[in-house]
Parts: C-alpha cells; structure tokens; sequence
C-alpha cells in the first residue's frame, strides 16, 4: 500500500509515516515546506529527494501516484489538500480538527460523496483498548439503559503552557479554537458512547491565568533568565527534564540533543515567559450536551489539572461505571447484582495505543480487510459541537443542531 504523508512535522512524520511503515505501507512521497523535516524523515524511511515535494500543488500535480495520502498539515491548510485529493480519488487520513470554519464540513463530506475516495478523521480515541472495552459495556446493555456521561479531559498545566500558551495553537485564528483543537477526539467519543446525534448544546470557558496581569513579580523575559521559583510554566522544568528526542521536545528541534533544546529555549517561543501574552485560548471550558435519543454528557476541559489524564463516569439505570484511561481502568458497579468489578485495558503507545490502532485500521480499510473505521458523515459530529459549543460560550445561549 503507497501512502503520501503531506505535512511532516509532529503527527505526520514522527507518527503516521513511522506507524504506516511499520505496519507494512510503503510511504513513496513525502511534502513539506521545511527543507530540514523533508530531509530528516526522508532519511528515516528511505527516500530519495525526488520523493519530496515543498507544497502539496506540486505532489497533485503528478496526478494519483499513491493509494492514499495522509493530510497532517497546520490546521488552516487542512481543507484544500483534502479537496484536492478527493478530486483525483484518493482515501486520506485527516487530522483533527479538519477545518477552522463551520461551513467547511458540508463542503468536505460533499466532496467525499462525489469522490471515489474516502475521509478518515484521525479521531484515535476510538481505537484505544480503553475506549473499546467502555463502548463494549455500553453496548453489552448489562447495565441497562445509559442516561449521563460525565467527561473530564485533564490536559495538566504544563501540556496547556506547551501547546496553547507558547505553542502552535496559542492563537485562534490561525489555529482552531480551543474546544474543536483539544476536544474534538472527546466530544467524537461522547457521541460514540451515546449513540446517537447532539440535539443541543451549551457551554461556558474563560482565559482565567495565563495573561501579563498574572505574570510574577520580577519574572524576565525568557525562562533560561528568570529568578522566579516554583513558577509551574517554567521552560527549564517543562523541558531539559525530559529526554531531547522524545515529545514535547522533538517540537523544540529536529536534532533531538540536549544542547538543540537549549538553544530553543533561548531563541524560540517555548522559552518565552508564559505569562507575556499573545495568547487568547480559554484555559477552562465546561460543556453540557444533550442527545437525540435523551443521553447527557457533560465535558470538562481544564489546564488546571497535575496530570494529563481522561477520567469519565458513565450512569446506567441499572448501573455506574468509573473509568480512568491512562490507569486502562474500568471500575463497573452492577446495582441488581451488588457487584463491583475492575477490569484493565492496557494504555501503551501514543494516546493510549490510538495512534497504532488507527493506523492499523485504516491499512486495512484500504486492503479491503475490514470497513471504515469512522464514516465522515459521523465523524463530523465532534465538530458541529465542539463549534456549536464555541457559539455558546460567546452568546451564553443554547446552540441547537
């Protein structure tokens, strides 16, 4: 199976193109406007420089000369490739979030509809071991009927400095706003647990600490600089404790060394003061949906939280489950039978084995082994809400779908 990775940074190169390789595809192009990533994951996989393209206009250019391809561009620049490659019949893999404007959606699931390709949205949770034994107590229906869902997504305070105070997605526009960017994987499993379609939405988020008002007395610009102790957005202690190759680091540089790390923080953006501003994502976002057939879910998104973790609480009329992702543990309470039982599924791999499992599925979509893992037409969901629940937050009314 040939596949094209169009976008090479993060998601794209250090992920999809090493899991696509080594689960038996053939990645044949590379496209990317860094000459340095081209180079760096080229080398990883093997290519040679014909295979590289700088813009996705380039690689369409050749006509279809792969299987598929893999869109894992800025999210401002994930519309038009996908378009483009529907127009010549190719399946893709979309990141999340799949478009930055509302309207985009109708467009893109028009254009899979007239397309003989296909959309996956990289939506991972769904193919977690932990997410697949909880829709396998929902649907198992021991329990009874399911009536609420309690969601809390812990992104833990360094996760929120890293990605949305000093990274690619402190800003929206350009980047999505903060719900569709960070949420759009849990409001794809709220809607995957429930059922059924959302019927309505509210939702309430504010900017509550990272702002120049809150930054310490005597705070410096750069964190490699600052007299301030125990600050919790502290550069030196977000990074130079974790190994240079591995994430969040391998953002920082290319080179995965300790002193290319540091020489990031001295002239980037992850070692400026998190609190200088130039930063306008809520950090704290609480959302209540209900579902066509009567389920509802409640959804916490907060930067206020030690650890990045997913904890839930599912209520059935006949029973309760409490559920940690990162611990892969499910702790299933039977009212009838008075029983309480804890059952494991392991979380190895990035998101919990999400990455791995996609990857997998999606290969075998693509072989004719097994169907689609999420139609587009569902997949779209998770953003209706996540940008019915930014229209809430700004008008305080209920957004009805």
């Amino acid at each position: 199976m040939k596949v094209a990775v169009i976008g090479c940074g993060n998601r794209g190169g250090d992920v999809y193109a090493r899991l696509l390789a080594e689960s038996g595809a053939t990645i044949t192009h590379l496209i990317d406007p860094d000459p340095a990533r081209l180079e760096l994951i080229a080398s990883r996989r093997g290519l040679d420089d014909p295979a590289c393209f700088a813009h996705w206009d380039a690689f369409f250019a050749h006509g279809r000369v792969a299987d598929a391809v893999v869109i894992a561009t800025p999210d401002d620049q994930h519309v038009q490739p996908c378009l483009t490659a529907l127009e010549l019949g190719y399946h893709v893999l979309l990141e999340k979030p799949i478009c930055l404007h509302e309207s985009d959606l109708d467009t893109l699931l028009a254009a899979e509809q007239a397309s003989s390709g296909s959309v996956t949205v990289a939506h991972v949770l769904r193919s977690t071991p932990f997410f697949l034994a909880l829709h396998e107590v929902v649907r198992g229906g021991d329990l009874g009927r399911l009536v609420g869902i309690s969601h809390a997504e812990n992104v833990a305070f360094w996760h929120y400095a890293h990605s949305y105070v000093r990274g690619h997605w402190r800003q929206s526009p350009p980047s999505a706003p903060f719900v569709l960017a960070k949420s759009s994987h849990d409001l794809d499993i709220l809607r995957w647990l429930a059922g059924a379609p959302p019927a309505w939405i509210m939702a309430d988020g504010h900017q509550h600490h990272f702002r120049p008002e809150a930054r310490p007395a005597g705070a410096t610009e750069r964190c490699l600089d600052c007299p301030v102790d125990h600050c919790p957005a502290d550069a030196r202690r977000i990074y130079l404790g974790r190994a240079p190759d591995l994430w969040p680091n391998t953002v920082l540089t290319n080179t995965g060394t300790q002193e290319s790390v540091l020489e990031a923080l001295r002239r980037g953006p992850y070692g400026l003061c998190a609190y200088r501003g130039g930063n306008d994502q809520p950090d704290h976002i609480s959302a209540l949906i209900h579902f066509q057939n009567g389920v509802q879910a409640t959804l916490t998104v907060s930067a206020f939280t030690h650890n990045n973790a997913r904890t839930l609480r599912l209520l059935f009329t006949g029973g309760e489950v409490r559920a940690q992702m990162e611990q892969g543990e499910l702790e299933v309470h039977h009212f009838g039978k008075g029983t309480v039982e804890t059952r494991h599924a392991h979380t190895q791999g990035n998101h919990g084995g999400g990455d791995s499992g996609l990857v997998r599925g999606w290969l075998a979509f693509l072989r004719g082994e097994a169907g689609q893992p999420t139609p587009l037409s569902q997949s779209l969901d998770s953003h209706r809400m996540a940008f019915a629940a930014e229209r809430a937050q700004a008008s305080g009314q209920v957004q009805r779908f």
